[in-house]
């Protein structure tokens, strides 16, 4: 490594790298985001919405047309400020801290490997703490995917109704009024949870991915190898992740009592239990496609985005 590459190759500057090329992926997928939330919270315990709008949406593109018909095309990316934000900390935060622990802890003295187990482990110790960083980001970012859903079964149901979304400030505020400090980490638990499957999904298979491509073929460490890998990773991720985030927008989306107490669910389990027994097993996968539509193409932007900013700064290589 050379040294203008060794100074330039630490943690503040691949926080700066892995940011921006998070927010280039957010808001290139973003859609497919409020598809997927939107299918989701369909048939929850709130299903008493859908029957009143009439509103039901069934598969992904049904969504997307529906959302755009009926609230407008642009509200397709309702809630991407937040989206970037959280991004802007969240994988920071697990990209630098993900790649501090193979370096510094996780790799082989001998050799300098590293074994698939500590990837994983390394991978949801990172995401864990980068979600914990960002939870409040993302509870902004659910409350207005689900808003235009809200507005339109107030205005089906006053024909009067003026809809006025809400800004995230504003929801900072509502939430920090009703629930005080505490409740803008609402779901906090679900949201790491969530966090750490997906992010072992992605960054474990990408890192392995990767480093079994280059070991095992010709193939040079370029656009090609990031490819392949960052599709591997997307598939992984989604399959993984889906259960996960299925109960952890559940459960920040939930009305809240006068005192903050959450109305529907008591926590994660409880919203497992609930789901499969209302709904089935299957509810636990309900926007599957749009996540993993969503996930394959983030993480394909992600990844190329990062490697290629990473070389163009004079960074190493993921």
């Amino acid at each position: 490594m050379t040294t203008s590459t060794r100074n330039v190759d630490n943690f503040a500057v691949k926080y700066v790298l892995s940011a921006t090329a998070a927010a280039v992926a957010e808001t290139a997928t973003y859609p497919l985001d409020l598809t997927k939330t939107r299918l989701q919270i369909q048939g929850e315990l709130s299903s008493g919405l859908a029957a009143s709008t009439g509103h039901v949406y069934r598969g992904m593109f049904r969504t997307a047309v529906g959302v755009a018909r009926e609230e407008g095309f642009f509200h397709l990316w309702q809630g991407l400020t937040p989206a970037v934000v959280r991004h802007l900390l969240y994988s920071g935060v697990r990209m630098g801290v993900y790649e501090q622990l193979r370096e510094r802890f996780l790799r082989s003295k001998v050799d300098g490997s590293c074994a698939l187990w500590k990837r994983i482990l390394g991978a949801a110790v990172s995401g864990a703490i980068g979600q914990l960083v960002a939870s409040p980001t993302d509870l902004v970012k659910v409350r207005m995917q689900t808003e235009g859903r809200t507005q339109l079964a107030k205005r089906l149901k006053n024909p009067n109704h003026v809809v006025r979304l809400q800004k995230p400030h504003y929801i900072i505020g509502d939430v920090f009024k009703r629930e005080g400090l505490v409740g803008l980490w609402r779901g906090w638990i679900p949201n790491c949870q969530r966090a750490a499957i997906v992010n072992l999904g992605e960054l474990a298979t990408y890192d392995s991915a990767k480093q079994t491509i280059l070991c095992n073929t010709a193939l040079r460490d370029g656009p090609l190898v990031h490819s392949m890998s960052s599709i591997c990773a997307g598939l992984v991720a989604a399959v993984l992740g889906t259960p996960a985030d299925v109960i952890k927008t559940r459960v920040m989306n939930q009305p809240s009592d006068s005192r903050g107490r959450p109305l529907w669910y008591r926590g994660s389990v409880d919203c497992l239990m609930k789901s499969v027994k209302h709904e089935g097993f299957m509810a636990l996968y309900k926007g599957f496609i749009p996540t993993w539509a969503r996930m394959a193409p983030w993480s394909f932007t992600f990844w190329i985005t990062y490697e290629q900013i990473r070389r163009l700064s004079g960074v190493s290589s993921f």
